[in-house]
């Protein structure tokens, strides 16, 4: 495995830290109401791409569940898992790619994924120029603006560049120096680069301000990938079932409405997740996931999908050895809320 300081830090608060109290509790009485639980979750980018989560949020349908959800932005995978085995997140939201890492620097209370919302990439790729007739054989010789080494975005990036031909470190620059988040400010900030791998909403920020225009989707160029996914210590499940099933159950409820509802419809619902981005550009982005089918209609993490994740971990040359579906994939919760 190449250079994870990140994984390495992971893996020592992992063998540290195996038993820290949570922060949910068991619902209590208390004047004839009863007490909502606490539960911590910490997403790895807010990001119109998760829009049936906010659904669930803004719908009420925690609450319904009896939970009293606390929802932190972590930017960035590597920071997810930190704060998940550390004990100040209960969930985590994030590529499932973080737990196997975790997993194989020996983790003795492994985060295990137990429902995955997207099942296509959420990025796109960015051109200064508008490309109506693109080809991926086009960025041989640009420079472009990527992500971080061993994170989904890039690893998926670079599998449909091979897929397509090209060499990911022989073809084109590929710049993986930029923090997650700050690549569309890079791209406008320094023309160097020629293109940049956004999610939305910096996808069609950039088309709106003219500096920039969507040439192609890594989610329909790279098929169907088990993207982003739920996940917590094995531990905190163990003691906490109950808790589970309840979130997962309220999550199922945001995935079938997203389903049977319009983008006009969603975009309505998820607007006070994003005060800063008007609502006809939140209904343009919901429209261009919607039309790529990247939300899943259950939750339930398959094998093939798992598989297919190690895959590209492989040939990204980021996996020390495959790991057993059954040691890090949970699908008791989501089968149940199916």
């Amino acid at each position: 495995m190449k250079n994870k300081k990140w994984i390495s830090l992971a893996a020592a608060v992992i063998l540290a830290v195996t038993a820290l109290p949570m922060t949910a509790f068991a619902a209590e009485k208390d004047g004839g109401e009863e007490k909502l639980t606490k539960v911590t979750l910490n997403e790895v980018a807010h990001s119109i791409f998760y829009a049936p989560q906010y659904v669930a949020i803004e719908e009420g349908y925690f609450s319904e569940e009896g939970l009293d959800l606390t929802l932190i932005t972590g930017f960035g995978a590597d920071k997810v898992l930190t704060a998940l085995i550390s004990g100040e997140a209960d969930i985590g939201f994030m590529g499932a790619e973080a737990s196997i890492y975790a997993y194989q620097e020996g983790a003795t209370d492994p985060v295990v994924n137990f429902a995955q919302l997207t099942q296509r990439a959420g990025n796109f790729l960015v051109a200064r120029e508008e490309m109506p007739d693109f080809k991926w054989e086009d960025l041989k010789g640009r420079k472009v603006l990527g992500g971080r080494k061993g994170g989904m975005p890039e690893m998926v990036f670079e599998y449909i560049l091979k897929k397509n031909g090209l060499d990911p470190e022989k073809d084109l620059s590929i710049d993986q120096s930029i923090d997650f988040g700050a690549t569309a400010a890079a791209f406008t900030g320094d023309d160097s680069a020629d293109f940049t791998v956004e999610f939305e909403p910096s996808a069609t920020a950039l088309e709106k301000q003219g500096a920039g225009y969507v040439v192609a989707s890594l989610g329909v160029d790279s098929g169907y990938v088990p993207y982003t996914s739920y996940s917590a210590r094995t531990s905190y499940m163990e003691k906490n079932p109950d808790i589970m099933q309840k979130f997962t159950d309220a999550l199922q409820k945001g995935m079938d409405f997203v389903q049977s509802h319009t983008p006009e419809e969603i975009a309505e619902i998820i607007e006070p997740q994003f005060p800063e981005t008007d609502l006809d550009t939140i209904t343009a982005i919901v429209k261009r996931y919607y039309d790529q089918d990247t939300w899943k209609e259950n939750l339930v993490f398959g094998q093939d999908g798992f598989e297919l994740l190690q895959d590209i971990l492989e040939d990204a040359g980021e996996l020390k050895e495959r790991t057993p579906y059954a040691e890090l994939v949970n699908t008791e919760f989501a089968k149940n809320a199916s």
